[in-house]
């Protein structure tokens, strides 16, 4: 795969299907839902222990792709189009005001609060 290839949404995408066909993830339990969330959060707490404990940024990064590896696998388990929830979900948080929170910056519809 050239460079240009490995740029686009669409190769990363294909690249996951890919991956998910050569394990047969669809029969073999590997795109339930559940199982899919479960592995999310192990992979959040491996970031979380990346963040917490000062590993490397090399370390971090293959943590982080591998949680973007999961949610573009998701999208796909589920059967929705990850980009277009992405630009849908970008135009509303563009939309939103921010405060901040304990100071800390937060961006949230805010709802149920004073």
């Amino acid at each position: 795969m050239n460079t240009m290839d490995r740029d686009s949404w669409d190769a990363m995408l294909a690249a996951v299907q890919a991956f998910h066909d050569k394990h047969d993830f669809r029969n073999t339990g590997g795109e339930e839902l559940g199982y899919r969330v479960a592995l999310m959060a192990e992979e959040l707490g491996e970031i979380s222990s990346c963040v917490t404990k000062g590993k490397s940024t090399a370390a971090l990064a293959e943590e982080v792709a591998d949680l973007l590896i999961l949610l573009m696998g998701t999208g796909i388990a589920a059967d929705f189009d990850l980009k277009q929830a992405f630009w849908e979900k970008m135009d509303k948080l563009m939309q939103r005001e921010s405060r901040m929170v304990n100071g800390r910056i937060r961006v949230s519809e805010f709802r149920d609060m004073e």
